[in-house]
């Protein structure tokens, strides 16, 4: 006899650990981005003297905050979706396509956004690419489309299965 919480709870209750850090990590990444911004709009017009890292930096931090967001925004539905078809549907053929729709999001994921984003940072790695201000090595900041991915994955793993259990989500 199984002992413990069924695995779409557990699923849940990770997938909600992992968006509140998730949520924090964005917070961060956003206020980081805020100041550096900042540095280089004051150094360029008010000391004259421009930073030379600030608009690297920036556009940095806005692929990650770009592709992490994006697995937030999947999370918390707030992703723009034309459900005009599905909201048609009843009963069984809804319940269908939503489950349907969650495993296309979740095959997109794992093959363009993991799979592709892994190759594209062992590229980067293996040709020792390095970013021209900061002297950083261009596969970390690549580090964030695979992860991202896998969120995606944990994320519609979760909504595939609350579809598939005749539940809401949130």
């Amino acid at each position: 006899m199984r002992v413990g919480p069924p695995a779409p709870l557990l699923l849940t209750r990770l997938a909600d650990g992992v968006e509140k850090a998730l949520g924090w990590l964005l917070v961060g990444l956003m206020s980081v981005m805020v100041v550096d911004v900042s540095w280089q709009v004051a150094s360029r017009f008010i000391f004259q003297t421009p930073s030379s890292f600030t608009e690297e930096l920036a556009g940095f931090l806005l692929i990650w905050i770009g592709l992490l967001g994006a697995a937030y925004a999947f999370r918390t539905r707030a992703h723009l979706g034309i459900d005009l078809l599905v909201t048609r549907l009843g009963g069984g053929w809804r319940k269908a396509a939503e489950v349907f729709s969650h495993l296309l999001v979740l095959l997109f994921a794992l093959t363009t956004m993991v799979g592709g984003g892994i190759h594209l940072v062992q590229l980067a790695f293996r040709l020792e690419q390095i970013s021209a201000a900061m002297g950083i090595r261009v596969g970390f900041v690549y580090l964030a489309l695979p992860l991202s991915g896998v969120l995606v994955i944990l994320f519609s793993l979760e909504a595939m299965l609350e579809s598939a259990a005749g539940r809401k989500g949130r």
